[in-house]
């Protein structure tokens, strides 16, 4: 059984991705960071960099984004690494653009001061900006509408030889204009033509109001936003055949339910509104997860141990024995036993964590070549699950395997967490933020479960200096809107991140 859970605070949307009741995938979405990703804007060159061949755009998101020359010229391989398309063309694409680019000089397409239409195809992460490209693509549930590039292409997921010539032959005669290109992505393999139309026609007025608004703009603006998180969880929930999606707000559930009515008559999903006093993610221990993620050493079911690690350059990923017991006759094999129950758990936390960039595993040695093939296909097996994009190469003499996965947001502990004041930098503390939203959660629990209507907030001076500021406020509203009064003070002698609630009624510590 698969469910989503949307967990809604007045900062943060959380979403939770259960298959059989395990947390399966996670996303962690703040208000301040929302999504870039498919943005599209109208941009201004703000420097020029000859020696990479690359420019600085202001795109009024903070840090200015980063394009390439290669994010300039059509890029063909990068549609299909992107898109999984599957073209049939005249010519050779592996050599195309690579030609194209030597004999182009960004500044003969850039210039200071200039304006330009730029679509956003990597998260800025950091202190690095967006990485930008101006081959805009406009993504439907079934379609992609390439506004710049004449392709047409059908995604290679879709495995049944018949549908992809179908599809093929029929967005080959749409009437749409000669210099645009449309891709059908995995879910079209199940659209009627007439829904197929409908959306292409669709992609077109958008990408129709984006050049109108670009061209009434006079300053770095955003002209189109990608859909949020609550639309492409109803999208994804009805794609993928899931059974429920449970909702803790009322005003997002009734978004939900809008918006699937639109394809109710494709699967039947529930959505359920949550009314419980108990909060959502730790009735069904999504809390408890999520708490386990943040740690450096994850226990697996056999009494082995991984140790997750980051550096500079890369994360690792060391498999450990710890107190599993081995079979003294056979060891070999239950070291690969561990290994392969290491495989499941290293994929799942690599979506959970959402790490991105250069990762390498290092298994526990193996002596025979037969053993490492096995562990090392079921990894490829269960990075298969990942939307994320994964290149698994082999496994060296070592038992390390090196993989790469797509960085497309900023990770779980680059979210949550922050550089300890403490220990200058080794160490990590959660933001203020964090402690403020898990504050308003605990609020919420002791006046719902715990039925105490007179509240007193012990908390570090530090956190109530941003309260004051940012979120004081707030919590009195919510608790008087509960029906009960909350009072905060201080205490210097607390962790920075500890905070406790008191009943003014006997004075006694309140067990969350």
């Amino acid at each position: 059984m698969d469910e989503i859970l949307l967990n809604i605070e007045s900062k943060e949307i959380r979403y939770a991705h259960l298959r059989h009741g395990q947390l399966h995938d996670l996303i962690v979405e703040r208000k301040k960071e929302r999504q870039l990703t498919g943005n599209i804007y109208r941009g201004q060159v703000t420097n020029i960099l000859h020696n990479i061949q690359s420019a600085f755009i202001d795109i009024n998101e903070g840090e200015n984004g980063f394009i390439h020359i290669s994010d300039i010229i059509e890029n063909t391989k990068k549609f299909e690494q992107v898109y999984e398309m599957d073209f049939d063309l005249d010519y050779d694409i592996k050599t195309l653009d690579d030609k194209q680019q030597q004999n182009l000089d960004i500044e003969q397409v850039m210039k200071i001061d200039q304006d330009v239409l730029v679509q956003v195809v990597k998260e800025p992460i950091g202190s690095k900006g967006a990485r930008l490209t101006s081959n805009i693509s406009i993504a439907g549930r079934y379609l992609v509408l390439l506004p710049n590039s004449i392709h047409r292409g059908v995604s290679r997921k879709i495995e049944d030889r018949n549908v992809r010539e179908r599809l093929k032959k029929l967005i080959r005669a749409f009437e749409m204009p000669k210099d645009m290109g449309l891709i059908c992505r995995t879910a079209s393999a199940i659209a009627t033509p007439e829904m197929l139309i409908e959306e292409a026609n669709d992609l077109l007025n958008t990408w129709n109001n984006i050049m109108e608004n670009f061209k009434k703009s006079s300053e770095p603006t955003l002209l189109f936003a990608e859909s949020d998180i609550i639309k492409r969880a109803v999208i994804h929930a009805v794609d993928k055949r899931y059974e429920r999606i449970l909702v803790d707000d009322y005003n997002v559930y009734q978004t939900c339910k809008r918006l699937y009515s639109r394809y109710a008559n494709e699967h039947a999903l529930c959505i359920e509104y949550y009314r419980d006093k108990v909060p959502m993610f730790e009735r069904f221990n999504v809390e408890r997860e999520i708490e386990k993620t943040l740690r450096r050493k994850i226990w697996l079911p056999s009494g082995g141990y991984l140790y997750f690690d980051r550096t500079e350059a890369m994360h690792t990923i060391d498999v450990n024995s710890g107190r599993s017991s081995s079979n003294k006759t056979d060891v070999e094999e239950s070291l690969v036993r561990i290994n392969l129950e290491a495989t499941e758990e290293i994929a799942r936390q690599l979506r959970l964590r959402n790490v991105g960039g250069l990762v390498i595993c290092d298994f526990i040695d193996m002596r025979l070549r037969k053993n490492q093939r096995r562990v090392l296909e079921r990894l490829k097996e269960f990075m298969k699950e990942d939307s994320a994009k994964c290149t698994i190469l082999g496994m060296s003499e070592f038992g390390l395997v090196e993989m790469t996965r797509q960085r497309n947001r900023g990770s779980l502990h680059q979210t949550i967490f922050c550089s300890c004041p403490y220990c200058g930098g080794s160490g990590l503390v959660k933001t203020h933020e964090s402690i403020s939203i898990e504050i308003e959660r605990a609020l919420k629990k002791v006046i719902g479960c715990h039925q105490q209507f007179a509240l007193k907030l012990i908390i570090h001076p530090e956190l109530e200096k941003y309260l004051k500021v940012i979120d004081q406020q707030y919590l009195f509203k919510l608790a008087e809107e509960l029906n009960a009064h909350l009072q905060i003070a201080t205490d210097d002698n607390m962790h920075i991140n500890d905070y406790h609630f008191l009943s003014t009624i006997n004075n006694k510590k309140i067990d969350v």
